[in-house]
């Protein structure tokens, strides 16, 4: 994400917990993300939580970094990335989302928007490119934790710790939205559980390379596809509470290698991975994947850290 780096791009410091959706005011989270043009890097002055009255919607080039502080997105409306390209969403606690009605908010770029009623997702990651979503720590939200939609691909989720919740990641949304075709998404080094149920991630019609992550239980299954969806899990510890199956079948092409299966848990595989399958990340899109053996180091710091 070099690109958001620049001579021109402003440092911004929210210095108020406060949310108006409609007209930000200065030193706010809102104010940052909507009201200032340009390239911004979004950082904290101090802990704080911030409720938002309605979902924040980021723009290009958009930086939030919660490194420094303990920072809360909690008990209101939550994140959406919505047309966007190369954001950085690192080291939030964002948690206990609630459904939002519809109504206008302040857009990037200083432009009122209408939006319709929103479900009470943590992130939401519509029809965008090149977003990191990084060291955060989400919980306990109303409907799932991150949700990557309509399109959007080059998504990275790495170094987030997801506790407490049923439905965490879903990666497409509809098994007719041909777009979806397109997406690519890579999660790693994260850390699930305890107390998650399903998705992680739940995939349609993409692909997914889903490496190094520990999953410390589940209910209903780990990770799941449909739809002609295509995952690769790599090097991932799975660890359930009693015999379980890691995956959910409809549909998909899934390929496992170097998995450690722990306490019973078990993969049924659909596919090997060829050179086709390979491809579809390019050479600078590709990462050494450490072995399943290096992954409770390599999560040990996941979530959001006060540095």
């Amino acid at each position: 994400m070099h690109g958001n780096i620049a001579k021109s791009m402003v440092w911004y410091t929210v210095t108020d917990p406060r949310d108006d959706p409609l007209n930000p005011i200065p030193g706010t989270l809102r104010y940052g993300a909507t009201m200032i043009k340009g390239k911004v890097w979004i950082s904290f002055a101090r802990d704080m939580t911030i409720k938002l009255t309605k979902p924040l919607h980021v723009g290009n080039f958009t930086a939030i970094d919660g490194r420094g502080a303990t920072v809360h997105i909690a008990g209101g409306a939550c994140i959406t990335v919505y047309k966007a390209h190369d954001v950085i969403i690192h080291g939030l606690h964002i948690h206990d989302c609630q459904p939002q009605t519809a109504g206008q908010i302040m857009g990037p770029g200083g432009k009122v928007v209408s939006i319709g009623p929103g479900d009470a997702d943590g992130i939401r990651v519509i029809t965008s490119s090149k977003v990191w979503i990084d060291h955060n720590t989400l919980s306990r939200c109303q409907d799932g934790l991150v949700d990557v939609t309509q399109g959007s691909t080059h998504i990275t989720m790495s170094n987030n710790r997801f506790t407490d919740q049923d439905k965490v990641m879903l990666l497409g949304n509809d098994d007719r939205y041909s777009p979806d075709r397109k997406m690519k998404v890579t999660i790693v080094y994260n850390h699930f559980g305890p107390n998650c149920n399903q998705r992680m991630p739940r995939l349609r019609l993409g692909y997914a390379h889903v490496a190094n992550n520990l999953y410390e239980g589940w209910g209903s299954y780990a990770i799941g596809g449909s739809s002609g969806a295509s995952i690769k899990s790599e090097a991932n510890v799975f660890i359930p509470k009693g015999n379980k199956e890691v995956t959910w079948r409809g549909g998909y092409s899934f390929y496992s290698v170097g998995d450690l299966f722990k306490n019973g848990a078990s993969f049924t595989q659909t596919a090997q991975i060829g050179p086709a399958r390979l491809k579809k990340y390019g050479p600078g899109q590709r990462f050494q994947v450490a072995s399943a053996d290096a992954v409770r180091d390599l999560t040990s710091s996941a979530g959001a850290q006060k540095l």
